[in-house]
Protein backbone atom coordinates (compact mmCIF):
# COMPACT_ATOMS: atom_id res chain seq x y z
CA UNK A 1 0.00 0.00 0.00
CA UNK A 2 1.40 3.39 -1.07
CA UNK A 3 1.25 6.11 1.60
CA UNK A 4 0.49 8.57 -1.23
CA UNK A 5 -2.69 6.65 -2.18
CA UNK A 6 -4.85 9.08 -0.21
CA UNK A 7 -3.37 11.95 -2.22
CA UNK A 8 -4.27 10.38 -5.56
CA UNK A 9 -7.84 9.76 -4.40
CA UNK A 10 -8.37 13.31 -3.17
CA UNK A 11 -10.16 15.05 -6.03
CA UNK A 12 -12.92 17.02 -4.31
CA UNK A 13 -11.01 20.30 -4.14
CA UNK A 14 -10.26 20.09 -7.86
CA UNK A 15 -13.94 19.47 -8.54
CA UNK A 16 -14.78 22.59 -6.57
CA UNK A 17 -12.22 24.54 -8.60
CA UNK A 18 -13.75 23.28 -11.85
CA UNK A 19 -17.19 24.32 -10.64
CA UNK A 20 -15.93 27.79 -9.79
CA UNK A 21 -16.89 27.61 -6.10
CA UNK A 22 -13.49 26.86 -4.53
CA UNK A 23 -12.96 29.75 -2.09
CA UNK A 24 -9.37 29.27 -0.89
CA UNK A 25 -5.81 30.32 -1.81
CA UNK A 26 -6.86 33.31 -3.89
CA UNK A 27 -3.78 34.95 -5.49
CA UNK A 28 -3.64 38.59 -4.31
CA UNK A 29 -1.31 40.69 -6.46
CA UNK A 30 -1.29 43.92 -4.41
CA UNK A 31 -0.58 45.04 -0.86
CA UNK A 32 -3.27 44.03 1.62
CA UNK A 33 -5.21 47.23 2.04
CA UNK A 34 -8.96 47.77 2.06
CA UNK A 35 -8.92 46.92 -1.67
CA UNK A 36 -6.87 44.27 -3.48
CA UNK A 37 -6.45 42.96 -7.01
CA UNK A 38 -7.24 39.26 -7.53
CA UNK A 39 -6.91 37.83 -11.04
CA UNK A 40 -6.95 41.35 -12.44
CA UNK A 41 -10.15 42.38 -10.65
CA UNK A 42 -10.49 44.86 -7.80
CA UNK A 43 -12.19 43.59 -4.64
CA UNK A 44 -13.15 45.22 -1.35
CA UNK A 45 -11.44 43.23 1.42
CA UNK A 46 -13.70 42.08 4.25
CA UNK A 47 -11.62 39.16 5.54
CA UNK A 48 -8.35 40.72 6.69
CA UNK A 49 -6.97 40.81 10.23
CA UNK A 50 -5.05 44.00 9.43
CA UNK A 51 -7.28 45.79 11.93
CA UNK A 52 -5.38 49.07 12.20
CA UNK A 53 -4.16 49.09 8.61
CA UNK A 54 -0.50 49.20 9.63
CA UNK A 55 0.81 46.85 6.94
CA UNK A 56 0.93 49.84 4.58
CA UNK A 57 1.98 52.48 7.11
CA UNK A 58 5.04 54.35 5.73
CA UNK A 59 6.91 54.14 9.05
CA UNK A 60 6.41 50.39 9.28
CA UNK A 61 7.64 49.80 5.74
CA UNK A 62 10.62 52.10 6.19
CA UNK A 63 11.65 50.37 9.42
CA UNK A 64 11.59 47.00 7.67
CA UNK A 65 13.73 48.30 4.84
CA UNK A 66 16.30 49.75 7.25
CA UNK A 67 16.46 46.48 9.17
CA UNK A 68 17.22 44.52 6.01
CA UNK A 69 19.98 46.95 5.08
CA UNK A 70 21.59 46.53 8.50
CA UNK A 71 20.95 42.86 9.35
CA UNK A 72 20.21 41.18 6.03
CA UNK A 73 17.18 39.08 5.22
CA UNK A 74 17.43 36.21 7.73
CA UNK A 75 18.97 35.11 11.01
CA UNK A 76 19.46 31.55 9.67
CA UNK A 77 19.25 30.00 13.10
CA UNK A 78 17.24 29.44 16.27
CA UNK A 79 16.89 32.08 18.96
CA UNK A 80 18.37 29.47 21.28
CA UNK A 81 21.66 29.39 19.36
CA UNK A 82 22.88 31.84 16.71
CA UNK A 83 19.65 33.51 15.64
CA UNK A 84 19.07 36.05 18.40
CA UNK A 85 19.69 39.70 17.49
CA UNK A 86 19.77 42.76 19.68
CA UNK A 87 16.51 43.92 18.07
CA UNK A 88 14.83 40.71 19.25
CA UNK A 89 15.74 41.57 22.83
CA UNK A 90 14.71 45.19 22.39
CA UNK A 91 11.26 44.39 20.98
CA UNK A 92 10.65 41.85 23.77
CA UNK A 93 11.33 44.49 26.40
CA UNK A 94 9.16 47.00 24.55
CA UNK A 95 6.26 44.57 24.30
CA UNK A 96 6.51 43.51 27.96
CA UNK A 97 6.37 47.15 29.02
CA UNK A 98 3.46 47.85 26.66
CA UNK A 99 1.41 44.90 27.88
CA UNK A 100 2.27 45.48 31.55
CA UNK A 101 4.21 42.29 32.29
CA UNK A 102 7.69 41.65 33.68
CA UNK A 103 9.03 39.76 30.68
CA UNK A 104 8.20 38.56 27.16
CA UNK A 105 9.62 36.22 24.55
CA UNK A 106 9.21 36.49 20.78
CA UNK A 107 8.42 33.37 18.76
CA UNK A 108 8.51 33.02 14.96
CA UNK A 109 4.73 32.58 14.60
CA UNK A 110 1.70 32.91 16.82
CA UNK A 111 0.92 29.25 16.24
CA UNK A 112 4.35 28.42 17.63
CA UNK A 113 3.59 30.40 20.79
CA UNK A 114 0.54 28.33 21.68
CA UNK A 115 2.23 25.08 20.70
CA UNK A 116 5.37 25.84 22.68
CA UNK A 117 3.97 27.50 25.77
CA UNK A 118 1.19 25.02 26.51
CA UNK A 119 3.31 21.94 25.83
CA UNK A 120 6.15 23.36 27.96
CA UNK A 121 3.97 24.23 30.96
CA UNK A 122 1.43 21.39 31.00
CA UNK A 123 3.07 18.12 31.98
CA UNK A 124 2.02 14.72 33.29
CA UNK A 125 -0.55 15.09 36.06
CA UNK A 126 -1.45 18.65 34.97
CA UNK A 127 -4.70 19.79 33.36
CA UNK A 128 -5.22 22.37 30.60
CA UNK A 129 -8.77 23.73 30.34
CA UNK A 130 -9.95 25.34 27.11
CA UNK A 131 -13.05 26.92 25.64
CA UNK A 132 -14.57 24.67 22.95
CA UNK A 133 -14.20 27.46 20.39
CA UNK A 134 -10.55 28.27 21.15
CA UNK A 135 -8.24 28.60 18.17
CA UNK A 136 -6.78 25.46 16.56
CA UNK A 137 -3.26 26.42 17.68
CA UNK A 138 -4.38 26.17 21.32
CA UNK A 139 -5.77 22.73 20.61
CA UNK A 140 -2.48 21.74 18.96
CA UNK A 141 -0.51 22.93 21.98
CA UNK A 142 -2.72 20.87 24.27
CA UNK A 143 -2.25 17.78 22.12
CA UNK A 144 1.53 18.19 22.22
CA UNK A 145 1.56 18.40 26.00
CA UNK A 146 1.70 15.41 28.34
CA UNK A 147 -1.18 16.73 30.41
CA UNK A 148 -4.92 16.19 30.22
CA UNK A 149 -6.99 18.52 28.07
CA UNK A 150 -10.55 19.32 29.17
CA UNK A 151 -12.91 21.67 27.32
CA UNK A 152 -15.89 23.67 28.53
CA UNK A 153 -18.87 24.97 26.54
CA UNK A 154 -18.25 28.24 24.76
CA UNK A 155 -18.25 31.13 27.24
CA UNK A 156 -20.33 29.00 29.61
CA UNK A 157 -19.12 29.82 33.11
CA UNK A 158 -21.25 27.18 34.80
CA UNK A 159 -19.60 24.54 32.66
CA UNK A 160 -16.17 26.00 33.40
CA UNK A 161 -16.87 25.77 37.12
CA UNK A 162 -17.98 22.17 36.69
CA UNK A 163 -14.61 21.35 35.11
CA UNK A 164 -12.65 23.28 37.74
CA UNK A 165 -14.45 21.45 40.55
CA UNK A 166 -13.67 18.10 38.96
CA UNK A 167 -9.94 18.87 38.83
CA UNK A 168 -9.76 20.97 41.98
CA UNK A 169 -6.74 19.11 43.37
CA UNK A 170 -4.63 19.19 40.19
CA UNK A 171 -2.35 21.92 38.77
CA UNK A 172 -4.44 23.74 36.16
CA UNK A 173 -4.08 26.22 33.31
CA UNK A 174 -7.14 27.87 31.73
CA UNK A 175 -6.45 28.95 28.14
CA UNK A 176 -9.00 31.15 26.34
CA UNK A 177 -9.21 33.41 23.33
CA UNK A 178 -9.73 37.04 24.25
CA UNK A 179 -11.71 37.62 21.06
CA UNK A 180 -12.94 34.48 19.32
CA UNK A 181 -11.70 34.50 15.75
CA UNK A 182 -14.83 33.27 13.97
CA UNK A 183 -17.60 34.46 16.29
CA UNK A 184 -16.26 37.93 17.11
CA UNK A 185 -17.40 37.76 20.74
CA UNK A 186 -15.25 38.42 23.82
CA UNK A 187 -14.47 35.90 26.55
CA UNK A 188 -16.10 36.44 29.95
CA UNK A 189 -12.77 37.29 31.55
CA UNK A 190 -14.13 38.74 34.82
CA UNK A 191 -15.89 35.48 35.65
CA UNK A 192 -12.94 33.38 34.45
CA UNK A 193 -10.67 35.33 36.79
CA UNK A 194 -13.07 34.88 39.70
CA UNK A 195 -13.33 31.13 39.17
CA UNK A 196 -9.60 30.72 38.58
CA UNK A 197 -8.82 32.38 41.89
CA UNK A 198 -11.37 30.30 43.76
CA UNK A 199 -10.16 26.99 42.28
CA UNK A 200 -6.46 27.88 42.25
CA UNK A 201 -5.91 27.87 38.47
CA UNK A 202 -3.60 29.94 36.28
CA UNK A 203 -4.92 31.88 33.28
CA UNK A 204 -3.49 32.34 29.78
CA UNK A 205 -5.31 34.65 27.34
CA UNK A 206 -4.75 34.47 23.59
CA UNK A 207 -5.05 38.11 22.50
CA UNK A 208 -4.36 37.51 18.81
CA UNK A 209 -7.49 39.44 17.77
CA UNK A 210 -7.58 41.75 20.80
CA UNK A 211 -4.26 43.62 20.73
CA UNK A 212 -4.68 47.05 19.18
CA UNK A 213 -8.45 46.58 19.25
CA UNK A 214 -9.63 46.20 22.87
CA UNK A 215 -8.74 48.38 25.82
CA UNK A 216 -8.27 52.10 26.23
CA UNK A 217 -4.68 51.85 25.03
CA UNK A 218 -5.15 48.84 22.77
CA UNK A 219 -3.53 46.41 25.21
CA UNK A 220 -6.20 43.77 24.79
CA UNK A 221 -8.80 41.86 26.76
CA UNK A 222 -7.31 42.26 30.23
CA UNK A 223 -7.12 46.05 29.85
CA UNK A 224 -10.64 46.07 28.40
CA UNK A 225 -11.96 44.57 31.65
CA UNK A 226 -9.45 46.25 33.99
CA UNK A 227 -7.91 42.89 34.91
CA UNK A 228 -4.32 43.30 33.76
CA UNK A 229 -2.89 42.16 37.11
CA UNK A 230 -5.13 39.08 37.21
CA UNK A 231 -4.05 37.34 33.99
CA UNK A 232 -0.91 35.24 34.35
CA UNK A 233 0.10 34.92 30.70
CA UNK A 234 -0.83 36.97 27.66
CA UNK A 235 -0.20 35.60 24.19
CA UNK A 236 -0.26 37.88 21.15
CA UNK A 237 0.29 37.29 17.46
CA UNK A 238 2.12 39.91 15.43
CA UNK A 239 0.27 39.02 12.23
CA UNK A 240 -2.82 41.11 12.96
CA UNK A 241 -2.62 44.62 14.42
CA UNK A 242 1.18 44.47 14.60
CA UNK A 243 1.45 44.23 10.80
CA UNK A 244 4.08 41.52 10.73
CA UNK A 245 4.37 37.87 11.72
CA UNK A 246 5.48 36.18 14.91
CA UNK A 247 4.07 36.01 18.41
CA UNK A 248 4.79 36.93 22.04
CA UNK A 249 4.19 35.31 25.37
CA UNK A 250 4.33 37.71 28.31
CA UNK A 251 4.16 37.12 32.05
CA UNK A 252 6.31 36.83 35.18
CA UNK A 253 10.04 36.73 34.51
CA UNK A 254 10.54 33.27 36.05
CA UNK A 255 7.75 31.77 33.97
CA UNK A 256 8.91 33.31 30.70
CA UNK A 257 12.48 32.25 31.47
CA UNK A 258 11.28 28.67 31.90
CA UNK A 259 9.32 28.78 28.63
CA UNK A 260 12.39 30.04 26.74
CA UNK A 261 14.28 26.91 27.78
CA UNK A 262 11.53 24.31 27.31
CA UNK A 263 9.34 25.47 24.39
CA UNK A 264 10.36 23.23 21.50
CA UNK A 265 8.71 25.48 18.92
CA UNK A 266 11.08 28.26 20.00
CA UNK A 267 14.23 26.18 20.44
CA UNK A 268 13.97 24.26 17.17
CA UNK A 269 12.71 27.00 14.84
CA UNK A 270 14.69 29.69 13.04
CA UNK A 271 14.12 33.11 14.56
CA UNK A 272 11.98 35.89 13.16
CA UNK A 273 13.72 37.81 10.30
CA UNK A 274 14.98 41.33 11.06
CA UNK A 275 12.49 43.12 8.80
CA UNK A 276 9.57 41.51 10.64
CA UNK A 277 10.98 42.40 14.06
CA UNK A 278 11.43 46.03 13.03
CA UNK A 279 7.85 46.16 11.75
CA UNK A 280 6.56 44.91 15.11
CA UNK A 281 8.57 47.49 17.03
CA UNK A 282 7.29 50.45 15.03
CA UNK A 283 3.73 49.12 15.05
CA UNK A 284 3.78 49.10 18.85
CA UNK A 285 4.83 52.75 18.76
CA UNK A 286 2.03 53.65 16.35
CA UNK A 287 -0.62 51.89 18.46
CA UNK A 288 0.38 54.14 21.35
CA UNK A 289 0.84 57.31 19.29
CA UNK A 290 -2.21 57.10 17.00
CA UNK A 291 -5.28 56.15 19.10
CA UNK A 292 -7.45 57.66 16.40
CA UNK A 293 -6.91 54.49 14.36
CA UNK A 294 -8.58 52.43 17.06
CA UNK A 295 -11.34 55.00 17.41
CA UNK A 296 -12.01 54.81 13.68
CA UNK A 297 -12.01 51.00 13.82
CA UNK A 298 -14.72 51.03 16.48
CA UNK A 299 -16.74 53.60 14.56
CA UNK A 300 -16.62 51.24 11.56
CA UNK A 301 -17.41 48.20 13.71
CA UNK A 302 -20.51 49.76 15.24
CA UNK A 303 -21.66 51.04 11.86
CA UNK A 304 -21.32 47.64 10.16
CA UNK A 305 -22.88 45.70 13.03
CA UNK A 306 -25.89 47.97 13.00
CA UNK A 307 -26.01 47.98 9.20
CA UNK A 308 -26.12 44.20 8.95
CA UNK A 309 -28.72 43.96 11.71
CA UNK A 310 -30.90 46.61 10.05
CA UNK A 311 -30.80 44.56 6.83
CA UNK A 312 -31.97 41.50 8.74
CA UNK A 313 -28.75 39.48 8.90
CA UNK A 314 -27.89 37.28 11.87
CA UNK A 315 -24.52 38.43 13.28
CA UNK A 316 -24.56 36.04 16.23
CA UNK A 317 -22.93 37.51 19.35
CA UNK A 318 -20.32 39.68 17.66
CA UNK A 319 -18.95 42.58 19.69
CA UNK A 320 -15.81 43.34 17.68
CA UNK A 321 -14.53 44.08 14.14
CA UNK A 322 -15.05 40.36 13.43
CA UNK A 323 -18.67 40.16 12.26
CA UNK A 324 -20.01 36.74 11.23
CA UNK A 325 -22.95 36.62 8.83
CA UNK A 326 -24.95 33.43 9.33
CA UNK A 327 -25.95 31.87 6.01
CA UNK A 328 -27.15 28.35 6.88
CA UNK A 329 -28.52 25.96 4.30
CA UNK A 330 -25.44 23.76 3.99
CA UNK A 331 -22.13 23.93 2.18
CA UNK A 332 -23.54 24.42 -1.30
CA UNK A 333 -25.35 27.56 -0.24
CA UNK A 334 -22.47 29.18 1.67
CA UNK A 335 -20.08 28.41 -1.23
CA UNK A 336 -22.51 29.94 -3.71
CA UNK A 337 -23.12 33.00 -1.53
CA UNK A 338 -19.39 33.53 -1.06
CA UNK A 339 -18.76 33.28 -4.79
CA UNK A 340 -21.67 35.61 -5.59
CA UNK A 341 -20.27 38.20 -3.19
CA UNK A 342 -16.85 37.80 -4.81
CA UNK A 343 -18.36 38.34 -8.26
CA UNK A 344 -20.02 41.48 -6.90
CA UNK A 345 -16.65 42.77 -5.68
CA UNK A 346 -16.60 41.70 -2.00
CA UNK A 347 -13.80 39.44 -0.73
CA UNK A 348 -14.99 37.57 2.38
CA UNK A 349 -14.41 34.09 3.85
CA UNK A 350 -16.74 31.10 4.29
CA UNK A 351 -16.75 29.20 7.59
CA UNK A 352 -18.04 25.65 7.47
CA UNK A 353 -18.79 22.68 9.73
CA UNK A 354 -17.27 21.46 11.97
CA UNK A 355 -16.02 24.96 12.82
CA UNK A 356 -19.69 25.89 13.16
CA UNK A 357 -22.71 23.63 13.73
CA UNK A 358 -24.50 22.06 10.74
CA UNK A 359 -27.02 24.53 9.38
CA UNK A 360 -25.19 27.56 10.81
CA UNK A 361 -22.61 28.02 8.07
CA UNK A 362 -21.46 31.62 7.88
CA UNK A 363 -19.47 34.24 6.04
CA UNK A 364 -16.77 35.73 8.28
CA UNK A 365 -16.27 39.45 7.72
CA UNK A 366 -13.73 41.65 9.47
CA UNK A 367 -12.92 45.33 9.18
CA UNK A 368 -9.97 47.71 9.19
CA UNK A 369 -9.49 51.27 10.31
CA UNK A 370 -8.59 52.17 6.72
CA UNK A 371 -11.94 51.20 5.19
CA UNK A 372 -13.66 54.25 3.72
CA UNK A 373 -17.32 55.12 4.21
CA UNK A 374 -17.89 54.50 0.51
CA UNK A 375 -16.38 51.02 0.73
CA UNK A 376 -18.52 50.17 3.75
CA UNK A 377 -21.69 51.26 1.95
CA UNK A 378 -20.62 49.20 -1.07
CA UNK A 379 -20.20 46.11 1.12
CA UNK A 380 -23.59 46.53 2.80
CA UNK A 381 -25.24 47.09 -0.57
CA UNK A 382 -23.73 43.92 -2.05
CA UNK A 383 -24.55 41.84 1.01
CA UNK A 384 -28.13 43.11 0.79
CA UNK A 385 -28.34 42.18 -2.89
CA UNK A 386 -26.89 38.70 -2.46
CA UNK A 387 -28.74 38.13 0.82
CA UNK A 388 -32.08 38.72 -0.89
CA UNK A 389 -31.15 36.54 -3.85
CA UNK A 390 -30.43 33.62 -1.53
CA UNK A 391 -33.36 34.11 0.87
CA UNK A 392 -31.05 34.99 3.77
CA UNK A 393 -32.93 38.22 4.32
CA UNK A 394 -36.44 39.12 3.07
CA UNK A 395 -36.96 39.29 -0.68
CA UNK A 396 -34.95 36.24 -1.80
CA UNK A 397 -35.15 34.00 -4.86
CA UNK A 398 -32.95 31.06 -3.88
CA UNK A 399 -35.43 28.38 -2.78
CA UNK A 400 -34.89 25.20 -4.76
CA UNK A 401 -33.40 26.92 -7.79
CA UNK A 402 -30.21 26.21 -9.64
CA UNK A 403 -26.98 27.75 -8.41
CA UNK A 404 -25.80 30.25 -11.03
CA UNK A 405 -22.45 31.96 -10.87
CA UNK A 406 -21.28 34.66 -13.25
CA UNK A 407 -17.95 33.07 -14.06
CA UNK A 408 -19.38 29.63 -14.99
CA UNK A 409 -20.16 28.67 -18.56
CA UNK A 410 -23.12 26.67 -17.28
CA UNK A 411 -25.19 26.31 -14.13
CA UNK A 412 -25.03 23.18 -12.02
CA UNK A 413 -28.23 21.47 -10.85
CA UNK A 414 -28.70 21.05 -7.11
CA UNK A 415 -28.34 17.28 -7.37
CA UNK A 416 -24.84 17.65 -8.84
CA UNK A 417 -23.80 20.17 -6.22
CA UNK A 418 -25.25 17.97 -3.49
CA UNK A 419 -23.20 15.03 -4.74
CA UNK A 420 -20.10 17.20 -4.54
CA UNK A 421 -21.05 18.40 -1.04
CA UNK A 422 -21.30 14.87 0.34
CA UNK A 423 -17.62 14.39 -0.38
CA UNK A 424 -16.78 17.91 0.72
CA UNK A 425 -17.71 17.34 4.37
CA UNK A 426 -15.02 14.70 4.67
CA UNK A 427 -12.21 16.56 2.93
CA UNK A 428 -13.03 19.79 4.72
CA UNK A 429 -12.28 18.00 8.00
CA UNK A 430 -9.16 16.30 6.71
CA UNK A 431 -7.59 19.11 4.71
CA UNK A 432 -8.89 22.32 6.26
CA UNK A 433 -9.51 21.11 9.80
CA UNK A 434 -6.44 22.82 11.26
CA UNK A 435 -7.55 26.12 9.76
CA UNK A 436 -11.23 26.10 10.51
CA UNK A 437 -11.77 23.39 13.12
CA UNK A 438 -11.65 24.24 16.79
CA UNK A 439 -13.42 21.16 18.06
Amino acid sequence: MDIFAKCYKFTDAKKAQMMGVYPYFKPISTAQTSEVIINGERKIVCCSNNYLGLTIHPRVKEASIKAIKKYGTSCTGSRFLSGSLDIHDEVEKKFAKFIGKESATLFTTGHHVNQGVISALVGRGDVVITDKLDHASILDGCRLSYGEMVRFKHNDMEDLERVLKKYEDKPKLIVVDGVFSMEGDICNLPEIVRLAKFYNSRIMVDDAHSLGVLGRNGRGTAEHFGLELDVDLIMVTASKSLASIGGFIAGREEVVHYIKHFARSLIFTASLPPAQVAAISVSLDIIEEEPERRERLWEITNRMLQGFKDLGFNTRYSQTPIIPIVIGGGLQKVFAVCRSLFDEGVFASPVLPPAVPEGEELIRTSYMAIHTDEQLEFVLDKFAKVGRQFDIIPGGTYKGKRIKLKSLKRSYPRRMVSKFVLGTKKWMKEIFGNRFTKK
